[in-house]
């Protein structure tokens, strides 16, 4: 039977239940994650009255395998559980040898070991063991497809809710920096007013500096109906405000889009619900840009585009471009997308 996939949100909901496990490893390039579950732990495991005598921090920098292992294998004083966290863990010394515990764990105490950046080879016993007796979590890096979702269930869990322009406009602004993109999402929660339970994209527009008219998302929707007029103004717009729409952010996006659009091409069945499956795409509403350029693009102009893409990428890095600024360069680039 296969083994249910360990994931942030059944991790999260687990927690919150207090269905907890006596070791838990969180490792990984992603910290956002890792230290969201710690601090989860921290704040469901003890009340602050218990944490003084069965909360127990160390960090891996200044700490030793055999302390950790002492203290782990105490009991709890007048409580439920003790809760030993060790950060930092990729600092400490002969991390294998917490093998000797993990094998048995005190199913009293709660084992918390945070690595960052990097993983713990899988294949060592220490790791198999952590598995078999409690939760071995592997924090990886978003791809920008998976941010809008993220964005959308951050606010789901504090009963807010968000369209998927105002998700996608975040997502295009700030790419996949989690820690840069937690700033803006309490930003727009602390501005909520007390009546709204809802992100929109005026409120993003207010507080976070995207212009819900002038943005990537609209240059892309412009593109992809052929309205050269709104693509003109967008790109003007760009230009104008060089700081808050980065030629190399309007290139990934395109870049994404007219790759899944050539792939599109070679589907037997281009009807939303198969492009929807085959791009791997939460909502229909993010299909309908590509059947509208289907109707617009051949596969022949879709694979000159993406050509043309790679080049202005080289270009903006100043790569056979002497003097362009970017706007211009975005400005060319877009004239001959739609021509």
């Amino acid at each position: 039977m296969a083994t249910k996939a360990v994931t942030f949100d059944s991790l999260r909901n687990d927690i919150v239940n207090r269905n907890f496990k006596p070791v838990y490893l969180f490792m990984g390039e992603e910290t956002y994650f890792i230290d969201a579950l710690t601090d989860l732990l921290e704040e469901n495991v003890l009340t602050d009255a218990e944490k003084d005598f069965n909360m127990m921090l160390f960090y891996g920098v200044d700490s030793d395998v055999n302390t950790i292992i002492s203290s782990a294998r105490r009991f709890p004083m007048m409580a439920e559980y003790q809760l030993v966290m060790v950060k930092e863990a990729q600092e400490l010394d002969h991390f294998d040898d917490l093998n000797y515990y993990v094998q048995k764990p005190v199913p009293s105490t709660i084992l918390v070991i945070a690595y960052k950046h990097g993983t713990v080879d899988k294949r060592k016993s220490v790791v198999k063991n952590i598995e078999k007796a409690g939760v071995v979590f592997e924090s990886k890096k978003l791809y920008e497809n998976q941010v809008p979702a993220f964005i959308k269930s951050y606010f789901q869990v504090r009963g807010i809710g968000i369209d998927e322009k105002s998700a996608q406009m975040l997502t295009d602004f700030v790419g996949n920096d989690l820690s840069k993109l937690i700033r803006e999402l309490e930003k727009l929660e602390i501005s909520l007013p007390e009546t709204q339970k809802r992100i929109t994209e005026e409120l993003v527009e207010k507080n976070v500096g995207i212009s819900k008219d002038f943005n990537n998302f609209e240059l892309l929707k412009a593109i992809t109906e052929k309205d050269t007029l709104s693509a003109n103004r967008i790109v003007n717009y760009f230009d104008k405000n060089p700081k808050n729409n980065p030629i190399q952010v309007t290139l990934s996006v395109l870049f994404n889009f007219f790759g899944n659009l050539l792939e599109c091409y070679w589907l037997p069945n281009k009807s939303e619900q198969h492009i929807m499956k085959a791009l791997e795409l939460r909502s229909a509403y993010f299909v309908r840009p590509y059947l509208t350029a289907l109707k617009y693009y051949n596969a022949n102009k879709v694979m000159e585009i993406i050509s043309l893409l790679r080049t202005y990428d080289a270009k903006s890095k100043g790569i056979d471009n002497v003097s362009a600024a970017p706007g211009e360069l975005l400005k060319e680039l877009v004239y001959k997308i739609m021509h």
